[in-house]
């Protein structure tokens, strides 16, 4: 640094608050990305529509989460301040301003929707606007199909107050006092919505077209019919969200598998942390469920329009209407599998690289069928920690149980909101002969690795799949993920040993290809970060490249800004959370993040070292968040095949060079459109037809005929 005045400038404290952005307003800016996806002209009616039900689902978890835990810290007069120099109480203030003018913004985007939608013949028909024939329709409906699944509870006359589960829309009613009784006697009575029951129910209507109405909308309308000799005055439609931030001691857990059981029905009936209610709702029955419910005021959302946004997927998911939905993608096959009849001679001949889901999430199941009816597998590990309903990996590991494999998985009972259903799996597993653990005390295993053992003519060979996205078929088709098959001895030697310190038999130490999380991870990180400032100089400047969901540690944060300062060009893309502030003068003026929100979920965990022109890439489970390099087993894996390292090092060319869905972060926190000179570049788009491409090459290889011969004699 130079001298002003005499003196050596000083440098910037890097623990500054001023450098940091707060975690939970990073996290909204994400969900505004999403939701600018579901205002967007350039993005198809139906899209729109599943963005913006994305935005509620994603609400939903912050608030159960998220917010949750900062209220729970307010009421214990919790003061302490996070890096970005924010309390609870002035943390909970800034989500409350911005959600709502978030949610303010959906509601107009959806009426926006819906308005354009009726233009191509699908209406939301509001009740206001039902004609006298769809009237009687619905009234025979309600009658003979709805009437019977609802539960009146008058909440008023009940001690102690009835339990409403979180997340269930409900429609309060307020009922005028019997005929002679006085004013005070007014009831209010609520009625949960029928949480199985399609939302919109179709209705005739003039001309063509499909006309639709809402299921609470016809529950308030012929309410009147469930409360004889009573008038009802009002309806409102409410829905409230509940604490579900319960952390399980499994050290402490004697029986695992029935503490999360007990885990998951205690959120049933944790605290309200938010209150939607509908707008313009009636005075009296408003103040009374803030009351009831003893929500913050700041936390009660009144929504013009529709409450829940969720079941839009509805009718963004009807048949028909293909003009107004993307053009199909479908999955593509794995460009290194083109022609591979033997998968086990396939990846013996090279490592295999799958990018999800512009490939096909076909070779991992593959691998696990093989393997389960081949007699020449000995054995199978691997570890679960989401996966789908009627998952064929569980069918695959069953089978291969039932075949006398020796069968070892890891099922993570403690992934958030999974519990239940993995839960299931667990038990499903074990009444199939496999043996199921579940992982470390205290730690969650996030890591996706699975190994297969087997005997091959004089020798044993181990078969890897290390990935950065979880072994489900269904988000396989929905997240971008890569997906990693060798047979490398040392990778595969790694791997063995991880497992066997998943299943207690070793201490976490003596790897040679892997770093693991918590024990080397974080070291690992800032050892390739250092490593970058090293070999920086200013002919030949540094680079380091990370491609992740979240960033969020204070420690990496910190490494990247001595590389800032060092002279490296810091290129991060950051899907969600970014607590670094790029772009500050003296500290991160060498630092770019951007973040892509397309048709895909950016899932995939890349970092890229140019290290002095030995360009090395990783990929990994883990994000650059404190969770993950401290409080998960996670795994970080090198690409070895120097033409697997040239074809992500492309990937990562292509997302930094889109500017079509690409967005920048600015120093102030806030996100904007990258600007567009040249030619357009949408990367989701340019990856699948990359895919698509090598697909096309591979099929138009000449067909080999080989001609019969004629039969001896």
């Amino acid at each position: 640094m130079g001298k002003k005045n005499g003196k050596k400038k000083k440098k910037a404290d890097l623990d500054a608050p001023d450098l940091y952005i707060n975690r939970e307003l990073s996290w909204l800016e994400f969900n505004d990305r999403v939701l600018r996806q579901g205002l967007s002209d350039d993005v198809p009616l139906m899209e729109r529509l599943k963005f913006l039900a994305i935005v509620s689902s994603n609400l939903d978890e912050f608030f159960m989460v998220r917010v949750s835990g900062l209220a729970r810290q307010r009421a214990a007069r919790v003061r302490r301040r996070d890096i970005s120099g924010l309390t609870p109480a002035e943390q909970l203030d800034g989500i409350s301003r911005r959600v709502h003018r978030m949610v303010q913004d959906q509601a107009a985007g959806i009426r926006d929707v819906l308005g354009r939608l009726a233009h191509h013949g699908l209406r939301v028909v509001d009740l206001a606007a039902w004609t006298a024939g769809q009237r009687r329709f619905l009234e025979t409906h309600f009658a003979g199909e709805i009437h019977p699944t609802l539960t009146p509870m008058a909440i008023q006359r009940l001690d102690p107050p009835p339990l409403l589960p979180g997340l269930t829309l409900c429609v309060a009613l307020l009922l005028a006092p019997p005929a002679g009784g006085d004013a005070e006697d007014e009831d209010i009575v609520v009625v949960p919505v029928p949480g199985r029951a399609s939302r919109f129910i179709t209705v005739p209507g003039t001309g063509s077209g499909t006309n639709l109405v809402r299921l609470e909308e016809v529950i308030a309308a012929n309410a009147g019919t469930m409360f004889p000799g009573r008038t009802v005055k009002t309806a409102v439609f409410f829905r409230i969200t509940r604490d579900a931030d319960i952390d399980l001691a499994d050290d402490d857990a004697d029986d695992l598998l029935q503490a999360v059981q007990d885990m998951v029905v205690a959120r049933r009936r944790r605290a309200p942390v938010r209150l939607e209610i509908s707008a313009h709702a009636n005075r009296h029955v408003r103040a009374y469920l803030i009351d009831w419910l003893g929500v913050a005021r700041h936390h009660v959302y009144d929504v013009e329009g529709m409450l829940d946004a969720r079941p839009l997927m509805e009718i963004a998911g009807r048949p028909g209407f293909d003009d107004l939905k993307d053009d199909p993608w479908p999955p593509r096959p794995a460009r290194d599998l083109i022609g591979s009849d033997d998968l086990w001679q396939a990846v013996r001949d090279h490592d295999v690289l799958v990018l999800h889901p512009y490939e096909q999430f076909d070779p991992v199941v593959r691998l696990l069928k093989e393997a389960a009816e081949d007699p020449e597998v000995l054995a199978i590990k691997q570890t679960l920690y989401r996966t789908s309903g009627g998952s064929p990996v569980i069918a695959a590991l069953e089978t291969a149980a039932e075949n006398g494999k020796q069968v070892t998985v890891l099922v993570e009972l403690k992934a958030r909101f999974d519990e239940a259903r993995n839960v299931q799996w667990a038990r499903r597993l074990e009444d199939a002969g496999c043996h199921v653990i579940y992982g470390i005390a205290g730690y969650k295993t996030h890591s996706k690795a699975l190994l297969v053992v087997r005997r091959e003519a004089d020798l044993v060979r181990r078969y890897v799949h290390l990935g950065t996205g979880n072994y489900n078929d269904k988000t396989a088709k929905l997240y971008s993920d890569i997906g990693l098959m060798t047979c490398d001895r040392d990778i595969a030697g790694d791997v063995a040993a991880y497992f066997n310190v998943l299943t207690g038999f070793s201490e976490a130490v003596g790897w040679s290809k892997l770093t693991i999380a918590p024990t080397g991870l974080r070291r690992r990180f800032k050892e390739l970060i250092d490593r970058e400032i090293q070999a920086s100089s200013p002919d030949r400047p540094g680079l380091i490249r990370a491609k992740m969901n979240s960033l969020q540690d204070r420690g990496i944060c910190k490494s990247l800004y001595r590389a800032s300062r060092g002279g490296v060009q810091v290129q991060l893309n950051v899907r969600g959370i970014c607590r670094l502030r790029p772009g500050v003068k003296g500290v991160s003026e060498n630092i770019e993040v951007r973040s892509i929100v397309d048709r895909y979920l950016e899932h995939a965990r890349i970092y890229h070292f140019r290290n002095g022109g030995h360009e090395e890439v990783y990929l990994s489970s883990a994000d650059w968040m404190t969770r993950n390099l401290d409080r998960r087993l996670e795994i970080l894996f090198p690409v070895l095949d120097p033409g697997l390292r040239r074809r992500i090092i492309h990937w990562l060319d292509v997302f930094f060079a889109d500017n079509v869905k690409a967005r920048r972060l600015k120093s102030d926190g806030a996100f904007e459109p990258v600007e567009r000179t040249g030619q357009a570049v949408r990367a989701q788009e340019t990856l699948y037809r990359e895919a698509e491409e090598a697909a096309e090459s591979a099929a138009a290889v000449p067909q080999r005929f080989r001609p019969l011969m004629r039969p001896e004699g």
